[in-house]
């Protein structure tokens, strides 16, 4: 989009792209698996997973009323959102159950808008909601992780063209619905290993009583159906083992 007038700009964010090949679609998904599977990869790329976390309780906090006063994001890939309302009830349970699944949501959400063609649509919403999440975060590890994925998502949507804009649209879609999985499991090996007695699932065991496993298998039935419909959105051209088979 380099040089283009903001009418162009606009124009080019509200339309649709060409419909990206089959190919790109299945080679995004591979290399997004490696990355999800892959370790020493997986710890660096998991802040972008921690980033749609903390963002899903930051979000759901504001729309039950609650303040939101924070959110830090750590070397370690963990991350803290505070906001201050009533301890208990329904605003709460909401507010904890949001953050494990959100990636996997949002996910669902960029499968819907690449399978509708709005590839740069995807790309420019990805920015937009980094800045409003940057507003509240409050440490300097947190502004490093937003700011580097934000520049480089601004430097692929202006700079680079149609083909390296799709890919990079498939990329966030996959990584959102294969990344949402794998820190589910984490969450369940710490729980197991009574590592992680604060975490989302024993905060909602606190608030309703249902046991921390149950939240946990809530947690994974979201991720796993997101990835499921995504997945099938994102590549109905894949023959079905009937065909395959028959």
């Amino acid at each position: 989009m380099h040089g283009s007038t903001i009418s162009e700009v606009w124009h080019q964010v509200i339309g649709t792209q060409p419909t990206a090949p089959l190919a790109l679609v299945l080679v995004t998904g591979v290399i997004t698996l490696l990355v999800v599977g892959y370790g020493p990869v997986w710890r660096v790329a998991r802040n972008a997973i921690t980033i749609a976390h903390e963002g899903g309780h930051a979000l759901i906090a504001l729309l039950s009323g609650r303040r939101l006063t924070g959110i830090r994001l750590h070397s370690d890939t963990s991350g803290v959102t505070v906001s201050v309302g009533k301890p208990t009830g329904p605003g709460m349970v909401f507010t904890g159950l949001a953050g494990y699944i959100a990636p996997s949501l949002l996910g669902l959400g960029a499968a819907a808008m690449v399978t509708a063609d709005r590839l740069t649509a995807l790309l420019w919403l990805t920015l937009l909601l980094l800045l409003a999440m940057l507003i509240m975060i409050r440490n300097a590890y947190g502004v490093l992780t937003v700011v580097v994925t934000g520049v480089a998502l601004f430097v692929i949507s202006w700079f680079t063209s149609p083909t390296v804009q799709a890919a990079a649209a498939y990329l966030i879609t996959w990584f959102l619905l294969l990344g949402g999985l794998r820190p589910i499991f984490e969450l369940q090996t710490k729980r197991s290993r009574r590592q992680a007695p604060s975490s989302d699932a024993d905060q909602l065991h606190r608030l309703t009583g249902v046991p921390g496993i149950v939240w946990v298998v809530v947690f994974f039935l979201v991720a796993a159906g997101c990835l499921l419909v995504g997945g099938y959105w994102l590549v109905p051209e894949l023959p079905s083992i009937a065909d395959v088979t028959g």
